[in-house]
């Protein structure tokens, strides 16, 4: 125990403090209870996020080239501001770094960020040695934070909790080099972990099926995440019906569904086309979305944002921006995917989305848990690929909007950081009652 009688946890996270990221945004949001719970956590990151400044934060950079050079990348991107010296300086890199790059690419085919277990091991082992934590967390998104916890609890005899935020494997993938490592490791943790978690109850089920050794020590927990920090204005409908995209864009998430029932609301009432409003924030348009907004007959309703960044003359970081923005929108569109992950998935984002108490049209692939999170409190949630569903929602929509009908919900989200790490730090205690490290 630390001299504040605080319970001193290891926690290692590639991500953690990058604002704007869903991987850093799990595990930052439970530093201040795990603080107000009796935790000192002890946090070993990568270098791309910023230096906390309320826990002991230690910062390495990865063993290897591939990993080295996009740590680096992030890192000078938030320090120089000339696009020019940016590029200067990364080409410099990439040109000193790009024989080993080519070597690591050609002999380890595994987990970009793989090479980041091997220093966090370093770092944590001095850690470790200097302040005798009672367990090691090791949490998502880079596998690396694992690899690392698992040699740092097989060397010390430490308890290690594990929290898995997207499925390490599907079944139906291609069993190649990094898939057979990801499967490599995902047993390790259910078989060496004290208390591992994922975040639906399908990854646990299919988990627990794929190594039956976990037992009990298996867990669905739902990650949640903060209320916003500001006092909400009441909503106010305007001019045009606001539908508001938060988020990443990708080939397996993107519009093209979203688009086509909105086309098809729009050929039964073309009058619409000035009503309604598709605002996107966050990054660039993959190229599915872009093929499907070339093809939309109405591109003045979609406006595009871009990521919201720390602005400097209000000191405001991109994600207090955008959470202010969520809930100004009229409609909040949470976009699932349609590949096999999303069975196991259910997005950050909708965590977030709940705290604003906005309405919410979700296209949802294969994924009842998520439905009937969405369903229980009020919201939208239709097939992915369900062009007829997506209209008909949109109709109601714009039914409720034209009668004035779309006032904050009054509810606020069960889904809680708080709730989460309540639900952690049980688990980890009762982990400590039973032998630090299975053989």
């Amino acid at each position: 125990m630390s001299d504040n009688n605080r319970q001193v946890w290891l926690v290692l996270s590639h991500g953690f403090n990058m604002d704007g990221r869903a991987a850093s945004q799990t595990i930052t949001d439970k530093i201040p209870h795990l603080l107000n719970l009796g935790v000192e956590p002890i946090v070993v990151s990568a270098i791309t996020g910023k230096k906390d400044k309320v826990v002991e934060h230690h910062q390495v950079l990865p063993a290897g080239p591939v990993a080295l050079r996009f740590d680096l990348r992030h890192y000078l991107k938030q320090r120089i501001f000339s696009r020019v010296i940016y590029r200067i300086v990364m080409t410099i890199i990439s040109l000193v770094l790009l024989p080993f790059i080519l070597i690591e690419k050609l002999f380890i085919r595994i987990e970009t960020h793989w090479s980041w277990a091997i220093t966090a091991y370093i770092a944590g082992a001095r850690i470790i040695k200097a302040r005798k934590p009672e367990l090691i967390y090791s949490t998502g998104g880079a596998y690396s934070a694992h690899l690392a916890g698992y040699w740092l609890s097989r060397r010390f005899g430490l308890p290690w909790i594990a929290e898995i935020h997207d499925p390490m494997i599907l079944d139906v993938q291609p069993k190649n080099t990094r898939v057979r490592f990801s499967g490599w490791l995902e047993g390790i943790i259910c078989k060496y972990a004290d208390v591992v978690w994922w975040f639906t109850e399908e990854a646990l089920a299919r988990a627990r099926a794929r190594h039956p050794e976990l037992g009990e020590r298996g867990h669905c927990l739902l990650p949640g995440s903060n209320p916003p920090e500001f006092v909400r204005p009441p909503y106010r409908r305007s001019k045009h019906l606001v539908i508001g995209h938060f988020g990443s864009l990708a080939e397996t998430r993107n519009l093209e569904f979203f688009l086509l029932g909105l086309r098809r609301v729009l050929e039964r009432n073309p009058l619409w086309a000035e009503h309604i409003r598709l605002h996107l924030y966050g990054g660039g348009i993959d190229p599915v979305s872009a093929r499907a907004l070339r093809d939309f007959s109405h591109p003045s309703m979609v406006e595009q944002f871009g990521r919201l960044e720390t602005d400097p003359k209000t000191g405001e970081s991109g994600r207090e921006q955008v959470i202010k923005r969520m809930n100004a929108v009229d409609c909040l569109l949470l976009l699932h995917g349609t590949i096999p992950v999303c069975e196991e998935y259910i997005p950050s984002k909708m965590y977030e989305y709940l705290w604003t108490q906005r309405p919410i049209l979700a296209l949802v692939w294969h994924n009842p848990q998520m439905e009937r999170m969405l369903h229980e409190l009020g919201h939208w949630a239709v097939k992915a690929d369900d062009g007829d569903s997506i209209a008909s929602a949109l109709e109601e929509l714009h039914a409720r909007w034209m009668r004035d009908d779309l006032a904050d919900s009054g509810v606020p989200s069960p889904y809680t950081s708080e709730t989460a790490t309540r639900q952690i730090i049980a688990l980890a205690r009762e982990s400590l009652t039973r032998r630090p490290l299975r053989t």
